[in-house]
């Protein structure tokens, strides 16, 4: 291959650097006129409680929308939602090709088809398999992480080769899939690696995350030592963990009920590509009752505390077919995500409260492993690949910039941790940043793509934190006061000592007084008086409860 002059080789993320999740990574080649770009992955995170009402959270794709007639497909890594989770939002901009392994593929189309697009061109491409976008030669490279199929990519240019490693651990005895092709890595090392853009997850963890197979032995020993009902907590994207409680139920004469929509799509995607094909049926949540508690196991969602998941509702007793008392066991195979710690505390406190004995990686380590690699792992890495520069990802700012320390550590000669929005230039010459391009994060809130700064949001914040109050007056024609100010109040605080009723009489007394002093003129134009009075009450509240609410005023002309 041939190069111009004028062409570059860029690395753009814009998503998944300074934070962990929503995944979308490009490259670009050519001339900054004329580049025609790659996407890798597209992902979603997950909104908390500084987004009330939100709970998927994508990357916002304006500044490569702009380019979409110059995309040459999107290549998912594998199948999370913080990988694939976008697709079904963000594709109708790009419109590109996709290209992802039978695995990620089955769950692609799913995706697509719930967000209605089922037309969409998905290409799939076989494990090690190759394709040709352009001027990039990517190449598949098998690894192993907590997911079937994960895959590294070889993206060959004319400048050079990038490895970009997506998300992945060393694992030794993975289970289900092919472990790490440590020889095509070897031999990507020996052809020379430009760049590694590598996973920055567990960099502050030192030894290897461990392997599922090592979960198999504690998982069957512990579900062989429990009598009455057991529930597995873990998350359904990890086929390899699933197949382990599967078998270990069997094991014990235990069949097995799946119980969440999620659990259901994996094991179909699984089922998709040859996995699961000697197990018994899995029980439906409505029969599993019937059988006794020491034959039954039920594999579940909501790990994490999610609200509407099958633990919670457990938890809650609001489950139309499965309860959990005194004498049964729920046991956490998962870790948990940074920031879902109060969830999880609030789940497991209900779970106990309800005489459930619960087993979680704390009390019982062996029942979990990362599936991202820690440090060690990371240094086996850059002595397979030694490339000649280092870009961490998937990472927080703190993840990434101790990343790029370990990378010099390992006689790496250049390291840039990205934010995201960075456009870097990996070759031609000493890599850097070259511009900064517009990123951000888009909200879906009701179904509808948000922006992040939305006003709806930013009021919902506003309520949560300050309150509402509620005015109706009705005026005449001139302006004159016929009926009220009556005021309601929501989120506002109502004591003993000093009854809400009590300062609604006072706030209505000062908008009374506000549309006093209104002159003439500005008491006929609703807008104005609705000004007037929103600011007084605000002024007022701040002076009573040291809030400032919202206040929707009504004006009413009789």
């Amino acid at each position: 291959m041939h190069n111009k002059t004028d062409d570059e080789l860029v690395f753009l993320p814009l998503g998944g650097s300074d934070e962990i999740g929503m995944n979308f990574n490009l490259y670009g080649f050519g001339p900054a006129h004329d580049r025609k770009w790659i996407v890798v992955d597209l992902g979603v995170t997950f909104g908390d409680l500084t987004t009330p009402g939100v709970e998927v959270i994508t990357p916002d794709p304006a500044y490569i929308e702009a380019y979409a007639d110059d995309i040459l497909g999107v290549v998912l890594t594998h199948a999370h939602e913080d990988h694939i989770g976008a697709l079904g939002w963000i594709w109708p901009r790009l419109k590109a090709p996709l290209y992802a392994t039978p695995f990620t593929a089955f769950l692609i189309r799913e995706k697509l088809r719930e967000a209605g697009l089922g037309g969409v061109e998905v290409n799939e491409v076989p494990l090690g398999g190759r394709l040709r976008l352009g001027p990039f030669d990517i190449e598949l490279v098998t690894i192993t992480h907590s997911i079937p199929e994960p895959n590294g990519l070889a993206i060959r240019t004319p400048l050079g080769t990038v490895l970009h490693t997506g998300d992945w651990k060393i694992d030794p005895d993975p289970l289900i899939s092919a472990p790490t092709d440590v020889e095509k890595i070897r031999r990507l090392g020996d052809e020379g690696v430009l760049a590694m853009v590598c996973d920055s997850t567990n960099v502050f963890v030192e030894g290897s995350a461990g392997s599922e197979g090592e979960v198999r032995e504690a998982l069957f020993k512990l579900i062989g030592s429990l009598q009455g009902k057991i529930a597995v907590g873990c998350f359904a994207s990890n086929v390899a963990r699933m197949d382990t409680v599967i078998r270990a139920a069997q094991a014990n004469d235990r069949r097995v009920c799946l119980l969440g929509r999620s659990m259901h799509r994996m094991a179909a995607a699984a089922r998709s590509v040859g996995l699961f094909k000697d197990v018994e049926p899995f029980v439906d949540d409505n029969e599993a009752g019937y059988f006794p508690a020491d034959k039954i196991l039920y594999l579940c969602t909501g790990s994490q505390g999610e609200p509407r998941a099958a633990l919670a509702r457990i938890a809650d007793g609001t489950h139309p077919h499965v309860t959990l008392g005194q004498g049964d066991h729920v046991i956490f195979s998962s870790r948990q995500i940074p920031g879902n710690e109060v969830p999880i505390r609030n789940l497991q406190n209900k779970l106990a409260d309800r005489g459930v004995r619960l087993y979680t990686e704390r009390d019982h380590p062996g029942i979990h492993v990362s599936g991202h690699p820690c440090r060690d792992e990371l240094r086996q890495m850059y002595q397979w690949a030694r490339p000649q520069i280092a870009v961490p990802t998937h990472g927080e700012r703190r993840h990434l910039l101790e990343h790029a320390a370990l990378a010099k550590e390992m006689q790496v000669p250049e390291a840039l941790a990205p934010r995201n929005g960075d456009l870097i230039r990996l070759a031609p010459g000493r890599p850097e940043v070259i511009d900064e391009v517009p990123s951000g994060r888009l909200y879906v809130d009701a179904g509808v793509l948000t922006p992040a700064n939305g006003a709806a949001l930013r009021e919902r914040r506003h309520a949560a934190g300050n309150g509402v109050l509620m005015v109706s007056l009705a005026l005449d024609q001139r302006g004159r006061l016929v009926s009220g100010p009556e005021l309601r109040a929501v989120g506002i605080p109502d004591e003993p000592s000093e009854p809400l009723e009590d300062h609604l009489d006072d706030l209505a007394d000062a908008a009374e007084e506000a549309l006093r002093r209104l002159d003439a003129d500005r008491r006929e134009d609703d807008a104005a008086v609705e000004a007037a009075v929103a600011r007084t009450l605000k002024k007022a509240s701040q002076r009573i409860w040291d809030r400032r609410p919202i206040v929707e005023t009504l004006v009413l002309r009789v």
